[in-house]
């Protein structure tokens, strides 16, 4: 999908989820509609640029997959013979182009159920990630290698290994007693890779915008599917006024600049405004959750015109609910931030050090305690705070931020401070 221009990317990605539900329904076997979808991708995004998009361009891609997955499944003597049986209950025209005028398409369910199916929760997080990102975003076993550091062999085998483990599953929506549960898992996949996408864990990127545009465009893709239910509402608002603030986080060298430093006039006023109105909509949307929540806190930042305006005693009221309906250790490190806001530094110190046991090693407990520190005028524990920071983080540009703020704490040499 690469070789295409970004508008026939695009158009690929959107149909992807929609033929691959077409051929999973038809075939029942995930592991050969997928492989089958992703060669017919590839092909599109070969021939399309050149020669034109198709009049109907999902008819074409379920075409040419249903074709590679025919062949397929002639070469292997072995799985056919398995077929067989099932073929006997497979339409006769099953695999072949509907008649002009008619469609056989799947309806604009199969990308939920697609979704619920990648996010199967016998599948481990990472295992979910990155079938989600092969079959529902359409990337390809490189491309997903490439934005995880991993190499690609390795993302083969994973993905591999998460198809053999949803072998057999029904392709078919949860039913009412688990939907909510596995919706929920969904959402944490889908806000797992926007965050690998926002702020990279490891490497020397801080901002991996694939990933993260491309959660955007799923969770775009799931609020469609279920525009009432607040939680994706809340999600996909949180996303948008975190990615908002991309353009200002690093400096001209890669550097991460921290949210008071940043250059606002570079924030993207226009996601920021679709954001804000999503929170407005998810918080009339039920009883708010976490996404709600913290989609709501991030509105304060984004709309506030320089960091000194910034509502913090807002945000700690609104940090407050969140941990009391969503308890969860990195939600109290954000409270901690608002209370020594709103408090004093010592105040967020004392929140902090109740932090100790649950976020043991973590770099972010590290870098929060040392900036307050620093706030507290203890320079030598704040030092020494940024730098077991930087040691434990995996992020290059979060780690020379992190030895930076270390090495401005360094105490003067006298020599230099008697001019000479």
């Amino acid at each position: 999908m690469l070789n295409g221009t970004s508008d026939t990317e695009d158009l690929l990605r959107l149909h992807a989820p929609q033929v691959l539900g077409a051929l999973v329904r038809r075939n029942g076997h995930f592991t050969e509609a997928e492989d089958a979808v992703q060669e017919a991708l590839l092909a599109a995004a070969r021939q399309w640029p050149d020669e034109g998009v198709p009049d109907n361009p999902r008819g074409w891609l379920i075409r040419v997959a249903s074709r590679r997955l025919m062949d397929q499944l002639r070469a292997d003597e072995a799985r056919r013979r398995r077929e067989e049986a099932d073929a006997q209950l497979t339409p006769r025209d099953a695999f072949s182009t509907p008649a002009p005028g008619e469609s056989r398409a799947p309806s604009g369910d199969d990308t939920l159920t697609l979704l619920f199916l990648c996010c199967h929760p016998g599948l481990s997080p990472a295992a979910q990630v990155a079938l989600t990102l092969r079959a529902v975003g359409g990337l390809t076993t490189a491309e997903i290698a490439r934005a995880h550091l991993v190499p690609e062999a390795t993302m083969a085998q994973r993905i591999s290994r998460a198809k053999a483990k949803i072998k057999g599953v029904p392709f078919r929506q949860p039913g009412p007693d688990d939907r909510d549960q596995r919706l929920a898992v969904v959402l944490q996949v889908l806000y797992l890779i926007f965050n690998e996408g926002y702020t990279a864990t490891s490497g020397s990127a801080l901002h991996r915008s694939d990933l993260a545009r491309e959660a955007i465009r799923l969770t775009r893709s799931v609020r469609t599917l279920l525009p009432a239910e607040g939680a994706v509402t809340g999600l996909l608002a949180l996303m948008l006024l975190t990615e908002a603030r991309s353009a200002a986080r690093t400096g001209p060298h890669g550097e991460l600049v921290p949210l008071d430093e940043q250059d606002r006039s570079r924030w993207d006023r226009r996601a920021i405004a679709e954001g804000a109105a999503l929170v407005e909509e998810a918080l009339s949307q039920g009883p708010a959750g976490a996404y709600q929540l913290q989609a709501a806190i991030a509105a304060l930042h984004d709309e506030a015109e320089r960091a000194d305006d910034t509502d913090w005693p807002q945000i700690l009221a609104l940090y407050d609910l969140l941990v009391r309906r969503a308890p969860e250790p990195m939600a109290e490190l954000g409270r901690a931030v608002a209370v020594a806001m709103v408090h004093g530094p010592r105040a967020g110190l004392a929140e902090v050090a109740e932090l100790d046991d649950r976020l043991a090693g973590h770099h972010r407990l590290d870098a929060v305690r040392a900036h307050l520190l620093e706030k507290a005028g203890e320079t030598e524990a704040a030092r020494a705070a940024y730098q077991s920071a930087a040691q434990r983080t995996l992020s290059i540009p979060e780690r020379h931020y992190l030895q930076t703020r270390a090495a401005r704490l360094l105490p003067a040499k006298s020599g230099e401070n008697q001019g000479t």
